[in-house]
């Protein structure tokens, strides 16, 4: 059922598109929709105002965001957790955590977004 499954993940939600000018409830809700799994962003330590647009908590932080990327960040249910995370630092200098639908719990970086939503 894993190979499976593994070959379902490349193709179901091809790709999520993050836009640097959406705001960060878009942003997880969109990625709740998608993957069945919670999007945290952060500011600093803290949980960042949802209100808020990746643009916006560049002024908030003291880390620079890269709000002016003219590319949207792509995302696969076939991509780890961990991979995931590092791609936001990467593309636009913001922490995000990856949690279970309910928000409680993280998501152990190893796995794919695809089996992790199956959990």
């Amino acid at each position: 059922m894993g190979l499976l499954n593994n070959i379902k993940d490349r193709f179901k939600n091809a790709e999520f598109s993050v836009a640097p000018n959406k705001k960060l409830k878009t942003i997880s809700k969109d990625f709740k929709d998608a993957f069945h799994l919670s999007l945290v962003f952060y500011k600093g330590n803290m949980i960042a105002e949802d209100t808020l647009t990746l643009a916006a908590l560049n002024k908030k932080t003291s880390k620079d965001v890269n709000a002016n990327s003219k590319e949207d960040l792509k995302i696969k249910a076939s991509m780890k957790v961990g991979f995931v995370e590092d791609l936001f630092e990467e593309k636009f200098g913001v922490k995000v955590q990856i949690k279970d639908r309910s928000a409680k719990n993280l998501i152990d970086n190893d796995l794919t977004l695809g089996n992790a939503s199956r959990q």
